[in-house]
């Protein structure tokens, strides 16, 4: 009797240790799914954002020339309401780079109005500064530059 209970305890080690249970990876990204059904967005809309950039990017190396280029747009049209190190109107940014994936990051600066209507996060960000941000007509190009900038002042 022994035997057989040995046994069956083994062959359920075996199994749950083999795949029989879920890990909690993916019982977080379920409850991320969740969440992102809750809000009527996607899996990837509710960590990325809403808008053009609908895939994952990869970043390389930092390219000083577009960061430089990035600079001269954000001084342009963003310092009106951002400081990189201060709250202003809007949240500082030096970190955002940190708090954000790149592709938040660009889908705020491209779609930050439906990003205020639709994403719970940004809707936080309008309780809290009281201020939707407001459409800058900034290519994707641009924004990909002001993306470089922001990663190149990252503490």
């Amino acid at each position: 009797m022994k035997k057989i209970i040995s046994a069956l305890f083994l062959i359920t080690l075996f199994v749950n240790a083999c795949g029989g249970e879920k890990t909690d990876i993916s019982s977080g990204d379920s409850a991320k799914e969740k969440l992102a059904q809750k809000f009527g967005l996607t899996s990837f809309e509710y960590e990325n954002g809403i808008g053009p950039v609908k895939e994952k990017i990869t970043l390389g190396q930092i390219d000083m020339i577009k960061s430089k280029t990035g600079e001269k747009i954000f001084t342009e049209k963003c310092t009106q309401c951002h400081k990189l190190d201060e709250r202003y109107t809007g949240p500082a940014l030096r970190d955002v780079i940190s708090r954000r994936t790149p592709e938040f990051i660009l889908n705020q600066i491209l779609n930050p109005e439906e990003m205020t209507k639709r994403h719970p996060e940004v809707k936080k960000m309008l309780a809290q500064y009281a201020t939707q941000m407001t459409f800058q007509n900034i290519s994707e190009d641009d924004a990909k530059s002001i993306l470089e900038y922001l990663r190149s002042v990252n503490k």
